[in-house]
């Protein structure tokens, strides 16, 4: 009994890896072309993590494995890689009936930009935080 439970928990748990580790695959796409993110020297990876906690923080579902959460990281995967897509208005079309709507598709939107402004302003804090001892080390004692 014991092992007929742990495979079918082991059958539920992978393809909600795959889904999120798909959107993950997603926004390092995203994050891989952004100018900013080189601008500013984050590694892509970084960024990509923070970006994913951040959108899951505000995505349907309870709980990570939760039904609606993987459904949301399918969405969201779609939604990202809409301008690949063969056909982007069927695609929209699709994305909106997926979400619900679309102004559930416009919030979900919303959702990974916000987490993106928002893992922009924590990593340069946290990079100029890091730089502000070196330039007090560095200043002539008259200038401090």
């Amino acid at each position: 009994m014991k092992k007929l439970l742990l495979i079918s928990l082991s059958a539920l748990l992978l393809p909600a890896c795959a889904d999120k580790n798909q959107y993950e695959q997603a926004v390092l796409e995203q994050m891989q072309k952004e100018q900013d993110i080189k601008d500013y020297k984050i590694t892509p990876e970084y960024m990509t993590k923070c970006v994913v906690d951040k959108t899951a923080q505000n995505m349907p579902g309870i709980f990570p494995f939760d039904p609606k959460r993987l459904t949301a990281y399918r969405n969201y995967t779609k939604m990202l890689t809409l301008a690949n897509s063969a056909d982007p208005k069927k695609t929209l079309e699709e994305l909106r009936a997926d979400f619900g709507s679309a102004k559930d598709l416009a919030d979900a939107h919303t959702n990974y930009t916000e987490s993106l402004v928002e893992c922009y302003a924590a990593v340069i804090s946290e990079s100029e935080g890091s730089e502000a001892p070196e330039k007090e080390k560095n200043q002539m004692p008259s200038e401090k």
